[in-house]
């Protein structure tokens, strides 16, 4: 909204700022911090009340999370309104990258409050079912997907681009569609099942938006494409923005949900920013590089579907529990051992990640 002020700059030079995405994802980072500090108590104070009880504790998670019994959860309140403040402030409202990541982050997050919702009224301690929840996050991922194909041109838009490679591209016609909504669902049940212990998700997501910020610049630059030599995007700059917003949200619930948290993100907030971020990794065409610079939530995945299919195929469990921090919390790791040494591994995989950017 802001942005418009930069047409302005002809008569009032100081507003020509507002043409700037640097400048504007500062400030969309700034406003949202502030949001969510401010408003915070009280929207912490107003689930407290209806909740009562709080998020449902895992009877066999490790006994040290039982004294968090009475928790109120749906943070993720919290995140989104300071980023959808923050996104409809600053952003350009003429780009269709932005509604179509803040279709899937509002989208998944309704589908997650919903699951929350059913949780903590005790009509069902599974929340939403597995199957309807799934079905409605692909057809709202695979809406993105053809608003991804249809703001870009040609062979390009349906073309999956794989890193290391200067110029290699395949098309995948329409299916593209189909694989940008997979990677969405996944990015978005990632960081879902990574959402266990406090902060253990919100530092880790906020790495990857930093990351992805940086690459939707870079890559919606065409001075910066070019030198880099990755795909020349036009209009991802803008997503920087959004990214920006999600940091700027995710410190100011850090600041509630670090330990011991007042407030749990749920399922509100983590499905939700997983899909934004995966969401900005299709339209920037850094599918691929998602798993690298996500690969915490990677790996959180892949030991929940290990354990199931092992247990299933064998009767045995390859882990003490899944996902994967409690397992590291069976061997004896205290809750912040576990949540600062995976914040570390999610800044190194974001490294790496980035590294993919001149390495072709």
């Amino acid at each position: 909204m802001l942005s418009y002020l930069a047409a302005l700059a002809a008569d009032v030079q100081v507003l020509n700022v507002f043409r700037y995405i640097t400048f504007r994802t500062g400030g969309a980072l700034i406003t949202s911090f502030i949001t969510v500090f401010l408003f915070g108590p009280a929207i912490i104070a107003n689930l407290r009340v209806r909740q009562g009880r709080g998020q449902p504790i895992r009877a066999d998670g490790p006994q040290t999370h039982f004294k968090k019994a009475g928790t109120p959860t749906m943070g993720g309140l919290m995140i989104l309104s300071g980023l959808l403040v923050s996104t409809l402030l600053w952003a350009d409202l003429t780009n269709l990258y932005v509604w179509t990541v803040l279709l899937v982050t509002v989208g998944f997050g309704g589908i997650g409050f919903y699951d929350d919702y059913l949780k903590v009224t005790k009509q069902s301690h599974l929340g939403f079912s597995g199957k309807a929840r799934l079905a409605i996050e692909f057809a709202i991922a695979l809406l993105a997907g053809v608003l991804i194909i249809l703001a870009q041109t040609g062979t390009f838009a349906t073309s999956l681009s794989i890193p290391f490679f200067k110029q290699l591209l395949i098309d995948l016609g329409w299916f593209y569609a189909a694989f940008a909504a997979v990677v969405i669902v996944g990015a978005g049940n990632a960081v879902n099942l990574t959402d266990g212990l406090d902060g253990l998700a919100i530092m880790p997501i906020m790495i990857a938006a930093a990351a992805f910020g940086l690459i939707a610049y870079l890559a919606g630059n065409t001075n910066f494409a070019n030198y880099l030599q990755i795909h020349y995007v036009v209009g991802t700059g803008e997503l920087s923005v959004i990214c920006g917003a999600l940091i700027g949200a995710g410190l100011g619930f850090l600041w509630f949900n670090a330990p011991p948290a007042a407030i749990f993100m749920g399922d509100t907030g983590s499905l939700a920013l997983g899909g934004l971020v995966g969401t900005v990794a299709v339209a920037t065409k850094h599918e691929l590089v998602l798993a690298v610079i996500g690969g915490l939530f990677v790996i959180e995945a892949l030991s929940v579907i290990i354990q199931v299919a092992s247990f299933k195929l064998t009767g045995k469990r390859v882990f003490l529990m899944a996902p994967i921090h409690h397992h590291f919390e069976k061997l004896g790791w205290t809750e912040s051992q576990v949540v600062v040494r995976f914040w570390i591994i999610a800044l190194l995989l974001a490294f790496v990640g980035l590294s993919t950017l001149k390495l072709r």
